[in-house]
């Protein structure tokens, strides 16, 4: 899978989790995340995108790219400053 990693090195890995357990697991890690940073979700349920651009809207965070390799979507999220 291609794509930058978040410039905190922050990947969140919940391949495996079903809905809503990948958006409450980056959520946990995102709250430490300094304002303007990204972070990196791995997930493999197909309600994973549809979820995380949801939670971002409510926070007014950012989606900033979605990928895909086989069943693996990798959302990239920004953190607002």
């Amino acid at each position: 899978m291609s794509g930058d990693s978040a410039s905190s090195g922050e990947v969140v890995d919940a391949r495996g989790l079903l809905c809503p357990l990948p958006v409450i697991r980056l959520a946990e890690r995102f709250d430490d995340l300094p304002a303007g940073e990204g972070m990196d979700l791995l997930a493999d349920d197909p309600a994973a995108e549809d979820d995380v651009r949801l939670w971002c809207r409510g926070r007014g965070y950012t989606v900033e790219s979605v990928s895909r390799e086989g069943r693996t979507v990798r959302i990239r999220v920004r953190k607002s400053g």
